[in-house]
């Protein structure tokens, strides 16, 4: 009787230690879906295809590629664009900007704390700051040309709401066209190239265009918040009329272009233009107002163009390229 109370104790110790335990991993679970969902993720295509197109155009221009630098480089620049999106979390929040009816609510909900928010972040510019360490070893590029890129895009993605807080002064539509634009597509072509050139600013246009249209939709959706939060976007200067011919100009201008590559050079660059039924459908959900899911999707689209861009520039010979 005795060896069977026993048993019983042990069980029910096991049991409490087990369930302890789930709960820890439970808890722990939770907390790294947290993080993953501040991170937004699904932005992650507007780092990516940059990179990859100056990785294609220096590659064009030199007939070398290192695989490793281009790892490194979209390390660094995922590092940043990540930390970069805490940092709007952190002070939209701040700032009164986002509630309940906001589309990121990780800090509203109390999914994070603001020290949570504040830590991954600081870890996140640590660890492209560690990356940038690495690329500096491994590019034939100067270390000066580097970091002036380097630090400028990161500054970039700090004071998009930080610091001076473009956003909030209806400039942070020129950072995130310049930022996830010309800046990280000549970064990552001086990283393989070596050599600093004007060519690629003229060709990340097409691709920044595109990019721009998912802030644009963002700050468009959002807009009534943002006026009673008291910040001014570009999209509440212009309205709901003007903000939405600019939309469609961000929208179809990619492709305008493209058209006169393809006509006048090289007959590859029709691929991306593969993507632009989806821009209308875009375009149709913007002027109906139907912007919840609108930046999301133009993401997708946008590594879509941008996968097919590059592979339009790879397809091409060198003198098909202008420029090159």
């Amino acid at each position: 009787m005795v060896e069977f109370t026993e048993t019983n104790g042990q069980n029910g110790a096991c049991y409490g230690k087990l369930k302890k335990t789930a709960t820890i991993n439970s808890t722990i679970s939770v907390k790294l879906s947290a993080y993953l969902v501040a991170l937004r993720p699904w932005s992650f295509t507007a780092s990516m295809t940059p990179v990859a197109l100056g990785s294609a155009l220096a590659y064009k221009t030199t007939q070398q590629f290192s695989i490793w630098i281009c790892i490194v480089t979209c390390f660094v620049a995922l590092s940043v664009h990540a930390a970069g999106n805490l940092v709007n979390t952190y002070f939209d929040y701040a700032k009164g900007v986002d509630n309940k009816s906001s589309d990121d609510r990780t800090l509203v909900d109390r999914i994070l704390t603001p020290n949570d928010v504040s830590w991954l972040g600081g870890l996140l510019y640590f660890l492209g700051c560690m990356g940038f360490v690495v690329l500096v070893w491994l590019s034939p590029a100067k270390m000066e040309h580097l970091a002036l890129i380097f630090f400028g895009g990161l500054s970039s993605s700090f004071l998009y709401t930080g610091g001076l807080g473009f956003k909030y002064i209806a400039l942070g539509d020129i950072v995130i066209f310049l930022t996830f634009g010309p800046v990280t597509v000549l970064f990552s072509y001086l990283s393989q190239a070596g050599a600093l050139s004007f060519v690629p600013l003229t060709y990340a246009i097409p691709l920044a265009l595109n990019t721009e249209a998912i802030l644009h939709s963002n700050n468009a959706r959002d807009m009534e918040n943002d006026k009673q939060s008291g910040i001014v976007t570009l999209a509440i200067l212009l309205g709901h009329t003007g903000s939405y011919f600019l939309f469609a100009l961000l929208l179809f201008l990619p492709y305008i272009i493209f058209a006169i590559l393809a006509l006048h050079f090289s007959k590859w660059f029709l691929l991306p233009m593969s993507s632009i039924f989806s821009a209308f459908n875009r375009e149709k959900e913007f002027r109906d107002r139907d912007l919840r899911w609108i930046p999301h999707r133009i993401a997708k689209m946008n590594l879509t163009l941008g996968l097919f861009y590059v592979c339009a520039i790879m397809l091409s010979t060198k003198h098909q390229l202008p420029g090159l």
